[in-house]
């Protein structure tokens, strides 16, 4: 059976799963950490989560995830994801994030998915005005789609773990960090927790194409073998 490329999610998460990917990738949250977790998988469904969720804790960490985390972002998948979501309101959120980080320009793509009205963060029956008479517009997205008063999404350092610390644990943002936030980090991380995973396991596993998959397959086994020959030789 030949391997079939897929870009989006295979599935959602459940609020117990998506709260343990995002303790995993350096969200500050009481749950188990799954270091495993896909890391745009994870930011798209906190989106959800956030933005057809209601849950604005949710959104508030990841905001402030975002201002550290954002330069590992595998961006062109992100917009992908983003384009194919039927919410207006998520989309309306990462076009907003987009123009917030607009001096990167990977997100210069992400920036024009969304064309409607702008969004409140405060979903109706709720009125937004009163927050904005008395503390203003969240600095972050003053100037995007996404209306956001400045007390609504809270702005704390303690909510996110810091990049060098999740490295230690998590493998994935470890290679991104040190390759760049590529299919071809993300597949040398997968063979680092699993190093007999074949090339369409691993294609699949990260989401990447058949062809980087194979050539990183060949290249994995080039150094694990260089490492063995090292072994075997400190030893003599």
């Amino acid at each position: 059976m030949s391997y079939k490329r897929i870009i989006l999610p295979r599935e959602e998460r459940s609020r117990g799963q998506l709260t343990s990917d995002m303790a995993g990738i350096g969200m500050h949250f009481n749950a188990f950490p799954n270091r495993e977790a896909n890391i745009e998988d994870t930011i798209y469904f906190a989106s959800i989560d956030g933005m057809i969720g209601k849950d604005l804790r949710t959104l508030s960490v990841m905001v402030k995830w975002l201002e550290s985390y954002y330069r590992w972002i595998n961006v062109g998948r992100l917009t992908k994801i983003v384009s194919c979501c039927e919410h207006d309101r998520v989309k309306a959120f990462w076009t907003a994030v987009a123009i917030w980080k607009n001096t990167d320009i990977r997100f210069k793509k992400l920036s024009q998915i969304y064309k409607g009205p702008r969004v409140e963060v405060i979903m109706p029956p709720f009125d937004s005005s009163y927050h904005y008479m008395k503390h203003g517009e969240n600095r972050r997205f003053s100037d995007g789609p996404l209306g956001v008063p400045a007390n609504v999404l809270r702005d704390r350092e303690m909510d996110v773990v810091p990049p060098d610390k999740t490295a230690i644990d998590n493998l994935f943002v470890r290679y991104r960090i040190m390759m760049g936030p590529t299919y071809r980090s993300d597949m040398w991380a997968a063979l680092q927790i699993n190093p007999d995973l074949t090339p369409a396991e691993l294609a699949r596993q990260t989401y990447g194409s058949f062809p980087v998959a194979w050539q990183v397959k060949k290249d994995w086994e080039i150094v694990r073998h260089g490492r063995r020959r090292r072994k075997k030789k400190n030893i003599a």
